[in-house]
């Protein structure tokens, strides 16, 4: 029996959501950061810096940064791991990570840049002290997969940041709904030429796990001291957990 996953509010094979989330961030790459702008008024970079803030990361340390994108955490991860630190950018999607890799390069900050998928992370255990996926958990067929692969490579004492939408505070669901499945395909219609992109991504929100479900998911593979964040009364929520 063909196992299925959710792309969306529809339900696909499990070997066809890969494809199809590429095709998705194929499609929004060359407007991706001008969209974040648009459609969180400039938000994504508090939650970024909150993100960033919240690592730990010293001078010298090893920094894994997954579906990193268009490179807006690895930029800052680069300042606070120094010239005798290590950043890693990471993305399934080549068309996101050469505009990072394309980015990092002009502001004189280049880094290696690496295609990869998270379940199957081309690193060796216990290598970095930190790593970061911010808005790409929900994206991942098997988030359980990649959740092991990003505690097996980090170093005893090292964190797992995982920045991701979330459940929002109730009385505002009402108004975030119409905001998601109203304005944000017409923005994305009006900017970028794809509505259907942007419904997707309104879809995978609601989809994703919820700040409890999430924190016990990331408890039942292993990680320690799990605590989370709400940011934006829960539109986003910053989930930490440590290896011991």
């Amino acid at each position: 029996m063909t196992k299925t996953t959710h792309f969306g509010y529809n339900t696909v094979p499990e070997t066809e959501k890969a494809g199809r989330v590429a095709n998705v961030f194929h499609s929004v790459a060359e407007k991706y950061n001008l969209m974040n702008d648009v459609m969180s008024v400039g938000l994504h970079r508090f939650w970024k810096r909150f993100t960033i803030e919240s690592s730990g990361v010293k001078k010298g340390d090893k920094v894994l940064d997954i579906a990193g994108g268009t490179g807006d955490l690895s930029a800052l991860f680069l300042q606070k791991v120094g010239k005798d630190g290590e950043v890693w950018l990471t993305d399934i999607n080549n068309s996101m990570l050469s505009i990072g890799r394309d980015r990092l390069i002009d502001e004189g900050t280049p880094t290696p840049a690496i295609q990869c998928d998270a379940e199957k992370l081309p690193y060796p255990d216990n290598y970095f002290n930190c790593v970061s996926v911010a808005f790409g958990l929900r994206n991942m067929t098997h988030k359980d997969k990649a959740l092991k692969e990003m505690l097996r490579v980090i170093k005893p004492g090292g964190s797992v940041l995982v920045l991701e939408f979330s459940k929002v505070w109730d009385p505002l669901k009402p108004v975030y709904d119409t905001y998601s499945f109203k304005l944000l395909p017409t923005m994305g219609k009006i900017l970028a030429n794809d509505a259907e992109s942007y419904r997707y991504l309104a879809e995978s929100i609601r989809m994703h796990p919820g700040q409890e479900e999430l924190k016990e998911m990331m408890v039942q593979v292993g990680f320690e001291r799990v605590e989370y964040f709400n940011m934006t009364a829960g539109i986003v929520a910053l989930h930490r957990g440590y290896k011991f």
